[in-house]
C-alpha cells in the first residue's frame, strides 16, 4: 500500500498559505476603501509578488453595437442539421480559449472581422450560380421553324430517316445549328436548297429514277410545321440521292453470287457537311456520281438515246413512208429524198454523210436495226409505227441496257488504279472478251481473252490486286472441276488422269487434290497472272490458241485465258519495275519446267467488269450480247422492286468440297500410295501461302524447283 502522508502534509501547508493570503487581501481591500492613498508596505509588495493577477484589459466602454444577435443559433446550417456533431476530443478541449481570452480577443479587431447579419443569415442557403443563357443563332424569322424541327427530329425522325446512321447524322447536324433550317431562310428557298432540288429533278440524266428522290413543294408550305416537314423531306431525298449515286440503287449481291466489289458507302455526316458548305450545292451533290471516263461517256450516250443531247430534243416528224431499194438489173437504186433524213441520221447514230437528205442504204440499215431492238418487223421502211417508236425512248431496249450498265459502274471503286503507278490498272470486260492495261488515263495495251461459260462457270465480277506473275505454273485443278468433272470421269475410266498427265493425291481430310506439273502442255500454258480472290480465278496462258479467232469466246471454267501472255507480262512488269526493261523475249527465255514467281513491288488493281454497253475509242456506242443474263436480271429488279429493298446485302451459300460422295473406283492410281498429303491448302497451292518453304515432294516424285524474283 502506497504511503501518501508526505504528499498530504505538503497539501495542507499550501492550503494554509492560500487562506492566509485571502485574509490578508481582504484586509488590504478594506483599508484601501477607507483611504485614497495606496500603501506600499513591504508586506503588501510581498503579497503582490506572490499572487499573480491578470493584467487589466484596455477595453472601451460597451456600446449598443457590441450586443449582437447570435445568428448561427437562429439559422442552422442545413448540412449540420442532419448529422449529429461529433464529441470534441480532449486535445480540442484543451485548446479552447479561457474566459478572459474569449472576452478580450475578438473585441480587439471587432470592426474588421464582423460580418453583416444579412450576409451571415443567407450564406448557407445561397443558390448555385446559374449558367449563362445561350444566345440563339437562329434568325428571328426562322425561329418558329427551328422550334418545330427540334420537336420533329426528337420525336419523328424515324418517319423520314429509316437508317440509323443517317438519323444520327441529321440529329447532330441540326443540333449544331440550333435547328435552323438549311434549305430555306425566312420561308424562301436558299441557293443551296435550289441547287439540291435542281440536282434531284435531273436524276434521270444520271440513270437514276427521280421518283426515288421526291422534292417537297416549298411554295405551298405556309406554316412553320409545313416548312419544317419540307425541310426534313428534302434532306432525306438528298441523302438517298448521294447514297445511291455513289453505291448504286441495288447491291451487287442482289444480282448474283459471283460478284464481289469493295464497299464504298457514303458517310451521311460528310454528305450533310459537304452540301451545306458548298458554294454550288448542285455540283457538290453531283460529285457522288462515278468520276470515271467510262461512266461519263455512257451517260452522254444515254442523253443521245433519249434525244436529250447538248442540242435541242430531236423529234422525227410524221410524213410519207420511206423505203430504200437496192439497184437491180432492171431498175436503179431507189433512195428517196426527205428533209427528215438528217435528223434520222443523228437519232440513229449514222455518222456517214450527216447532212445527206437521201434515205440511202446506210440509213435503211440503221432503221432495220432499230426495228429489231423494239420488236418491230425489221423491214427497213420508215413508217408511222417506226417514227413513233423512235420518238418514244421508253421502248428502246438500248436505254434499259445503258441504265443497268451505268448502275454496274457505280459498284466499281472510285480509284480504279494504283496512284503511285500513274493510276495504272487492268480492266477486263467479260461480254466484250477484251482486256486492257490503262495508265495515266490512256490505254497502254490490249488483247483478246477467253472467259467463262454461261451458268455455273461464269467468270466472276470483282476487283482485286495482282501481286505476282508465275512463269511455268503448276495447274492446281479447282475443286469444282475435280468434283464435277474429273471424279465422274474416273468412274468411267480409272486411268484417264494418268493419260492426261495429271497427278491425283488424297488429303488428310479425305478431299482430293489433282495437279498438272509445268510444261508446254500444261492447261495454264506458260504464264499465270495471280490476283488472289475468293473465287479462285486468275488469268493465264493456254496451249489452245484457236479459240481467240472467234467473236464470242465464253468457253472456260471461269478463269480468263490471255491471247498474248508474254506481251501482257512484259507490259505489267515495265509498269511496276520500269528499270528492269522486261521484254516478251526475256519472258519467253524463262520458259522451262521450274516455277518462277515475279513479284510486284506495288500491286496493280484488276477490275473484272460486265459492260454490255460502252463507248469505243471512236466515240460510238457499242452494245454486246448479255451472255450471262445480268442485264435481264437487273432490269427486272429495277422495274419490279422498291429501290430501298434492293440496297440490302444478300448472303449466298458457297459450295463446299470436302470428300467424294462416292468412293473412287478400283484401279485409280494415286501419286503417293498409302501416304496422305499434308501440304498447303488449295488456295495456298494456287496463290502461295505465308510460308516460303516448299512442301516435301511425294514419294517417287522428284522435288520441284521454285524460284522467286
Amino acid at each position: 500500500m502506497r504511503d501518501c502522508s508526505t504528499n498530504r502534509a505538503g497539501f495542507d501547508r499550501v492550503l494554509m498559505a492560500v487562506a492566509a493570503t485571502f485574509l490578508t487581501v481582504s484586509a488590504t481591500s478594506a483599508l484601501a476603501a477607507q483611504s485614497t492613498t495606496p500603501r506600499a508596505s513591504a508586506a503588501e509588495l510581498a503579497i503582490d509578488a506572490a499572487i499573480p493577477r491578470p493584467e487589466p484589459a484596455n477595453v472601451p466602454p460597451p456600446t449598443a453595437g457590441d450586443f449582437k444577435m447570435d445568428t448561427t443559433a437562429t439559422v442552422p446550417d442545413a448540412t449540420k442539421a442532419i448529422e449529429k456533431p461529433a464529441e470534441p476530443s480532449p486535445a480540442a478541449k484543451a485548446a479552447e480559449p479561457k474566459p478572459a481570452e474569449t472576452v478580450t480577443a475578438p473585441a480587439a479587431n471587432d470592426a474588421a472581422t464582423a460580418t453583416p447579419p444579412a450576409a451571415t443569415a443567407t450564406a448557407p442557403t445561397a443558390e448555385p450560380a446559374k449558367e449563362p443563357v445561350k444566345v440563339s443563332t437562329v434568325a428571328p424569322a426562322d425561329q418558329p421553324v427551328a422550334d418545330r424541327l427540334r420537336d420533329m427530329i426528337g420525336a419523328k425522325s424515324l418517319r423520314y430517316f429509316d437508317r440509323k446512321n443517317e438519323r444520327a447524322a441529321v440529329e447532330k447536324f441540326y443540333s449544331a445549328r440550333d435547328y435552323a433550317p438549311q434549305w430555306t431562310q425566312a420561308g424562301k428557298l436558299t441557293d443551296s436548297g435550289k441547287g439540291v432540288i435542281a440536282r434531284l429533278k435531273d436524276a434521270a440524266a444520271e440513270g437514276l429514277n427521280p421518283a426515288d428522290y421526291p422534292v417537297p413543294d416549298f411554295a405551298a408550305a405556309a406554316s412553320p410545321d409545313q416548312l419544317a416537314e419540307s425541310e426534313l423531306k428534302l434532306t432525306a431525298s438528298m441523302l438517298d440521292y448521294a447514297r445511291q449515286a455513289q453505291s448504286g440503287r441495288m447491291h451487287w449481291s442482289q444480282v448474283a453470287a459471283d460478284i464481289l466489289y469493295p464497299e464504298h458507302p457514303t458517310d451521311p455526316a460528310e454528305v450533310l457537311a459537304n452540301i451545306s458548305t458548298a458554294k454550288d450545292a448542285s455540283a457538290a451533290l453531283n460529285g457522288y456520281n462515278p468520276p470515271h471516263k467510262l461512266y461519263k461517256e455512257l451517260k452522254a450516250k444515254l442523253a443521245e438515246l433519249r434525244g436529250q443531247g447538248d442540242g435541242p430534243v430531236l423529234q422525227i416528224s410524221e410524213g410519207p413512208a420511206l423505203a430504200y431499194k437496192a439497184a437491180t438489173k432492171k431498175q436503179g437504186e431507189v433512195a428517196p429524198e426527205d428533209p427528215r433524213v438528217p435528223q434520222l441520221r443523228v437519232k440513229l447514230g449514222v455518222a456517214e454523210n450527216p447532212d445527206g437528205t437521201h434515205y440511202d442504204a446506210k440509213v435503211a440499215a440503221a432503221v432495220r436495226k432499230f426495228q429489231e431492238s423494239v420488236d418491230l418487223k425489221p423491214t427497213g421502211v420508215l413508217d408511222d409505227r417506226t417514227v413513233k417508236a423512235i420518238n418514244s425512248p421508253k421502248r428502246d431496249r438500248h436505254i434499259d441496257t445503258v441504265l443497268v450498265n451505268l448502275e454496274r459502274l457505280r459498284w466499281l471503286p472510285r480509284q480504279l488504279g494504283a496512284a503511285s503507278l500513274g493510276n495504272a490498272y487492268v480492266i477486263l470486260n467479260v461480254p466484250d472478251f477484251t482486256l486492257k492495261v490503262m495508265q495515266n488515263g490512256a490505254q497502254v495495251w490490249t488483247t483478246r481473252v477467253v472467259t467463262g461459260k454461261p451458268g455455273k462457270h461464269a467468270t466472276p465480277m470483282l476487283t482485286e490486286t495482282m501481286k505476282f506473275i508465275t512463269v511455268n505454273p503448276t495447274w492446281n485443278v479447282p475443286p469444282s472441276i475435280i468434283y464435277n468433272e474429273y471424279l465422274p470421269a474416273l468412274q468411267q475410266d480409272p486411268t484417264v488422269l494418268q493419260r492426261m498427265g495429271l497427278r491425283l493425291e488424297r488429303n488428310r481430310d479425305g478431299s482430293i487434290h489433282i495437279s498438272q506439273p509445268p510444261g508446254e502442255a500444261n492447261a495454264l500454258g506458260r504464264i499465270r497472272f495471280n490476283f488472289p480472290n475468293k473465287f479462285l480465278v486468275y488469268q493465264h496462258d493456254t496451249p489452245d490458241k484457236h479459240l481467240f479467232a472467234r467473236d464470242e469466246r465464253a468457253f472456260s471454267h471461269g478463269c480468263m485465258r490471255v491471247q498474248n501472255p508474254d506481251q501482257y507480262a512484259s507490259t505489267l512488269l515495265n509498269i511496276v519495275l520500269p528499270n528492269e526493261r522486261y521484254s516478251p523475249e526475256r519472258i519467253r527465255s524463262m520458259y522451262g519446267r521450274s516455277e518462277i514467281d515475279l513479284k510486284f513491288p506495288t500491286p496493280i488493281p484488276v477490275n473484272i467488269t460486265y459492260q454490255t454497253a460502252f463507248v469505243d475509242d471512236a466515240g460510238k456506242l457499242q452494245i454486246r450480247k448479255d451472255i450471262y443474263g445480268r442485264d435481264a436480271t437487273m432490269i427486272a429488279l429495277l422495274k419490279n422492286s422498291r429501290s430501298r429493298d434492293l440496297e440490302t446485302l444478300v448472303s449466298h451459300a458457297q459450295p463446299s468440297y470436302a470428300r467424294p460422295k462416292d468412293g473412287l473406283p478400283a484401279g485409280v492410281s494415286f501419286a503417293s500410295d498409302n501416304t496422305y498429303s499434308s501440304g498447303p491448302s488449295f488456295f495456298e497451292r494456287l496463290f502461295g501461302g505465308p510460308s516460303t518453304v516448299t512442301p516435301p515432294a511425294p514419294v517417287g516424285r522428284r522435288p520441284q524447283q521454285r524460284f522467286t524474283r
